[in-house]
């Protein structure tokens, strides 16, 4: 009898000492299985292909508004149409342009015996003009390679401007800009930098020395064209003046935007 208890608590306290150990066990299992990165550690991260993909579509979309306009066959540039269509976007956006159905560019790349100025309806999907405009004098002659954003300078000023109202001065009817960029153009306003027509913006030019005329900063064009451009224009639509100039490229505030806004119209 006593052989036979000593075995039943035998067993008893082996029983209990199994089932204190049990949850310990499988804690410590639970523990080496589920690992953390220390802080000295970078975690890894999984790629999330979401904002690539909307990118795709926001490039897919300006594309296929460029092929719409034909304007490559008009020598405008895709990369200088993107930068164009970012800009105002970004300024539609941030409710800078009340008039957001025409956008006008300046392409300062090209000579100015080249028809440089480009101005598209874009809820009609048409280009309205496609015309010469002249630069200042100061900025180069057949093509514009310096840009200022001082007063007297007679250079042209580049980046994203809104047209403002019409009035009729020395040059005949005008147009007010201003300038939205802040040290490339925000001086556009006092310094009388405006749309006009002048007599110096002419085919005969191009054909007598291979350049038109230049202006003291101002964007102006053919006296013909001066009222019926202006008047498509004014008023709160957007002006893109554009050169591949690096200071400008890799400041502008306004470029920096880059495709977030474009995204949100196209998420709408």
């Amino acid at each position: 009898m006593k052989r036979f208890g000593l075995k039943r608590a035998y067993l008893f306290l082996s029983t209990l000492i199994l089932m204190v150990h049990l949850p310990i066990a499988f804690g410590k299992a639970k523990t080496v299985v589920t690992t953390f990165p220390s802080a000295s550690q970078t975690p890894t991260v999984v790629s999330d292909n979401t904002a690539t993909a909307k990118q795709d579509s926001v490039t897919t979309l300006i594309g296929n508004v460029y092929d719409k306009l034909k304007l490559n066959s008009m020598g405008l540039s895709r990369q200088v149409f993107n930068y164009a269509y970012q800009g105002f976007s970004y300024l539609k956006e941030v409710g800078k342009i009340s008039n957001d159905h025409i956008l006008s560019i300046i392409d300062f790349s090209k000579s100015s015996a080249k028809k440089r100025l480009f101005i598209v309806d874009l809820s009609k999907m048409k280009v309205l003009f496609n015309t010469y405009v002249a630069h200042g004098e100061n900025s180069g002659k057949e093509y514009a390679e310096h840009f200022s954003n001082e007063m007297e300078s007679n250079e042209s000023s580049l980046g994203f401007y809104t047209t403002e109202n019409t009035y009729i001065g020395k040059n005949g009817y005008s147009l007010h800009l201003q300038g939205l960029e802040k040290g490339f153009n925000d001086n556009a306003f006092d310094r009388e930098i405006v749309m006009h027509g002048a007599n110096y913006v002419n085919e005969q030019l191009i054909r007598a020395r291979g350049f038109i005329g230049r202006s003291w900063g101002c964007p102006a064009i053919a006296p013909r064209l001066a009222k019926p451009i202006i008047n498509k224009v004014k008023n709160g639509t957007c002006l893109f003046i554009f050169s591949p100039d690096q200071n400008y490229v890799s400041h502008s505030q306004i470029l920096k935007q880059g495709y977030a806004p474009l995204l949100a119209y196209n998420n709408k």
